[in-house]
C-alpha cells in the first residue's frame, strides 16, 4: 500500500472508529430532527416521516422486540417491499442488537424456507397477507422462527405465532414511557464488530450464500465511498431497487442514515418515473436496465413527434452533443460552430432531462453490471454524466467508482479511498479494504475461496487498468465463451454492442463449446410497439418476433455488431423470443441482470435448433446460413 494510500486508509479508520450504525442514525437525528427522512405515497397522496419521527418509530420497535425476547446475536427477516415499515424494522432489529436480512420478494416459499432456516432468524416481519402467505406455506419446516409481524392489516390467523405491528409498536411505547433510559442502553450496547446485515446472494449457481457486515462494513465503506464520490450534504434520492440487494441498501438506507439524506420510496419499478417526477432527485442510482430503458423512452418519444421539423431539430441537437462529446472523449478540440450548436440546445437537453424527473440530479450513478458505452455517451450528450461504480455483495457494495472531477467514460474508476485494487496475474480483479466482508454466513470453507490469506478479495471480475489507475471491466471470469474451436469470447461485450439498437431490449450470446456463435434476442416492448406504429404495423409484440421487418431490423443490427468485432466472435444465427425477460419470469435478477443458467436451461430447445443440421432462428447473412448450416 503506497503511503497516500496508507494516510487514507488510517484516516477513515479514525473517524469512524468505535461508530455503528446506530451511533450514525443517532447523529443525524441529533444534527437535523425536524428535516424530513422519508416519505412514501398512501392512498395517492404523499406522506412524510421526520428524523426525529423515525426516531421514535425505531425506538417503539426495538423495545417491542426486546419484549419478545429478541436480542444480541440474532437475525430478523424482512418480507417487504420499499415501505417505511421496511427500515423501521430494519433499524429497530439492529439497534435491538441483532443482524437484519431482506428477502428479494420474488422468492418462492421454499427458497425463503431456506433462508430462515439457513439464518436461525427468530422473528420476520412481512408487509401483508399475500406475504405472510409465503411462510404459512411452509410452517411446519420454519423450525427457528418463534414470531411473525404483519406490518400491514390485522393477523386473520396464526395467533401466537403472528403479531400485529401497531400491538408490538404500542407495546414499545409502553416500555419507552416505563423505562425512559431502556433504549438508549440497548443500542449503545451494540459494537462495531457486532453484525447489522446478511444479505443472501441470488443463488442462481448453487444455494445461496449468506454474505455478513459488521457495524465497521458499514461505517467504513460509507466514510471511504462518500468521500470518494465527493458527497457531504444531504442528496434527495428515490429508492426503488430491493432492499435485499447491496446497491440499493448501501445507497438509500445506509448512505441516507449517514448523509442525512430524504428518501422516496418507491415499492413498485413501474412507478419509478413518477416517484422521480415526485422527488426531483438531486442523486440518482440506475442499473444499466433502467438507463437502457430512459434511452430507448427518449429516442423513441423524439421518433413519434408529429412534427417533422422538431423531430429532426432534437435528432440534430443530439447527434450534434453526442459528437461533442466523441471528440472530446479523444482529446480532440471540437469545432466553433459545434460548441455554439449544442449550447443553443441547451433548453431542449433540459426539458429531456426534466421528463425523466432528473432535472436536478447532480450525481447520477450507473452500477451493478457494465454499462454500453453508447448509452454512456448519450446522457453526456444531454447533460447527464453517469458515474459508474464497480462493486460487490461481499465489498460492501462499492470497490472502485469514477472520481466526479476527472471522469473516464467507459471505466469504473479508481480504487475507494483507504482502500486498495489490484489485477492478479491471470487479469482478475481484487480488492482489500474496509468494505470486505466478514465472511460467508456458516460457509469458512467459500470464505477462505473467496478472501485470500493476505485479505485479497477475489472478485471473479475481469478487468484491465490503465495509467491512471481507471479500471475497465473486460468480463466475469466464469463466464467467458471458449468455442469448439478454443477462442475466448467475452459475451457480455458482444451483448452489450447487440443492445445499442433501441428495438432490442435484452440480448444473451450463446457459443461455449459451439461452432459459432449466436444470439437469443428480447425486443424492448414499448419500443417495439412505437417502431411498429410508426411503420404501419399492427401486432402484438409477440406477433412482431416474426415479422420480416422485425427479422430485417434486427438482422441489420447485429451486422453492425459483426463489422466491429473479430471473425470468431461475429454472431451467425439469432433467435427472437416471444416474451420479455423479467425478475417474475426468472430470466433476470431483481437488479435486472441476466441469470445465464436460467436462460440456458429454459431456452435450450431454442439454443439447440440454431445448431441443428436443419438450423432454426434466422441467419445474419444468407452466405453465412449455406456456410454453418
Amino acid at each position: 500500500m503506497k503511503v497516500k494510500e496508507m494516510e487514507s486508509a488510517a484516516a477513515i479508520d479514525s473517524a469512524i472508529a468505535d461508530k455503528t450504525v446506530c451511533t450514525l442514525f443517532a447523529d443525524t437525528v441529533a444534527l437535523q430532527p425536524d428535516a424530513d427522512a422519508l416519505r412514501w405515497q398512501s392512498d395517492g397522496k404523499w406522506q412524510g416521516l421526520t428524523w426525529a419521527a423515525y426516531r421514535d418509530r425505531v425506538r417503539a420497535l426495538t423495545l417491542g422486540l426486546r419484549g419478545l425476547g429478541f436480542g444480541r446475536g440474532q437475525f430478523g427477516l424482512i418480507l417487504a417491499r420499499n415501505i417505511p415499515e421496511h427500515l423501521i424494522a430494519d433499524l429497530a432489529i439492529v439497534h435491538a442488537g441483532g443482524a437484519a436480512i431482506s428477502v428479494y420478494n420474488t422468492l418462492a416459499p421454499e427458497q425463503v424456507e431456506y433462508l430462515a432456516n439457513h439464518s436461525e432468524a427468530s422473528i420476520a416481519f412481512v408487509e401483508d397477507e399475500s406475504f405472510l402467505q409465503k411462510l404459512f406455506a411452509v410452517r411446519d419446516h420454519l423450525i427457528h422462527l418463534k414470531h411473525v409481524v404483519l406490518m400491514r392489516g390485522a393477523p386473520s390467523a396464526g395467533a401466537g405465532w403472528v403479531t400485529g405491528w401497531e400491538d408490538l409498536m404500542t407495546a414499545g411505547v409502553q416500555v419507552a414511557e416505563r423505562e425512559p433510559d431502556a433504549f438508549d442502553a440497548c443500542w449503545r450496547a451494540v459494537l462495531p464488530e457486532d453484525l447489522a446485515a446478511l444479505i443472501y446472494t441470488s443463488g442462481t449457481t448453487g444455494p445461496p450464500k449468506g454474505v455478513m457486515y459488521s457495524h465497521r462494513n458499514v461505517t467504513w465503506t460509507s466514510k471511504s465511498g462518500w468521500t470518494h464520490l465527493e458527497v457531504a450534504s444531504p442528496l434527495r434520492q428515490v429508492s426503488y431497487l430491493p432492499l435485499a440487494h447491496i446497491a440499493e441498501r448501501f445507497a438509500s438506507h445506509w448512505g441516507s442514515i449517514y448523509r442525512g439524506d430524504l428518501v422516496y420510496l418507491c415499492p413498485e419499478q413501474a412507478q419509478l418515473l413518477p416517484a422521480l417526477h415526485e422527488a426531483r432527485p438531486t442523486f440518482f442510482l440506475g442499473v444499466p436496465r433502467v438507463w437502457e430503458k430512459f434511452q430507448a423512452a427518449i429516442t423513441s418519444g423524439v421518433a413519434a413527434e408529429p412534427d417533422q421539423a422538431r423531430k429532426e431539430a432534437i435528432q440534430g441537437a443530439i447527434g450534434a452533443a453526442r459528437k461533442l462529446v466523441a471528440l472530446r472523449r479523444a482529446g480532440q478540440q471540437p469545432p466553433p460552430e459545434l460548441l455554439a450548436g449544442v449550447e443553443r440546445a441547451q433548453p431542449v437537453f433540459a426539458a429531456l432531462r426534466a421528463k425523466l424527473g432528473l432535472d436536478q440530479c447532480r450525481l447520477a450513478i450507473t452500477s451493478t453490471a457494465p454499462l454500453a458505452l453508447d448509452v454512456h455517451e448519450f446522457f453526456a450528450a444531454i447533460g447527464i454524466t453517469l458515474i459508474e461504480v464497480w462493486g460487490m455483495s461481499e465489498l460492501t457494495g462499492p470497490g472502485t467508482a469514477v472520481p466526479p472531477r476527472a471522469p473516464k467514460m467507459g471505466t469504473v474508476g479508481t480504487a475507494l479511498v483507504g482502500s486498495e485494487v489490484a489485477l492478479a496475474p491471470d487479469g482478475e480483479l481484487i480488492a482489500r479494504g474496509g468494505n470486505v466482508m466478514v465472511g460467508y454466513y456458516k460457509a469458512p470453507e467459500q470464505t477462505a475461496e473467496a478472501i485470500d490469506a493476505a485479505g485479497w478479495l477475489h472478485s471473479g471480475d475481469i478487468a484491465t487498468v490503465d495509467r491512471d489507475g481507471y479500471f475497465t471491466i473486460v468480463d466475469r471470469k466464469k463466464e467467458l465463451i471458449i468455442t469448439a474451436a478454443g477462442k475466448n469470447i467475452s459475451p457480455a461485450n458482444l451483448e452489450s454492442l447487440i443492445k445499442h439498437h433501441p428495438l432490442i431490449g435484452q440480448a444473451v450470446v450463446i457459443g461455449e463449446r459451439r461452432k459459432f456463435v449466436s444470439a437469443l434476442i428480447v425486443l424492448a416492448p414499448d419500443v417495439a410497439q412505437a417502431w411498429a406504429h410508426s411503420k404501419g404495423i399492427a401486432a402484438a409484440t409477440a406477433e412482431l418476433t416474426k415479422h420480416q421487418e422485425v427479422v430485417a431490423a434486427v438482422r441489420s443490427a447485429l451486422l453492425e455488431v459483426n463489422s466491429h468485432v473479430s471473425r470468431v466472435e461475429q454472431i451467425k444465427r439469432f433467435t427472437i423470443l416471444t416474451t420479455e425477460w423479467t425478475p417474475e419470469s426468472e430470466e433476470l435478477t431483481p437488479t435486472l441482470k441476466i441469470k445465464r443458467r436460467v436462460v440456458d436451461h429454459k431456452y435450450g430447445a431454442e439454443i439447440e435448433a440454431m445448431y441443428a443440421d436443419a438450423p432454426g432462428g434466422f441467419a445474419v447473412e444468407e452466405a453465412v446460413a449455406a456456410r454453418v448450416g
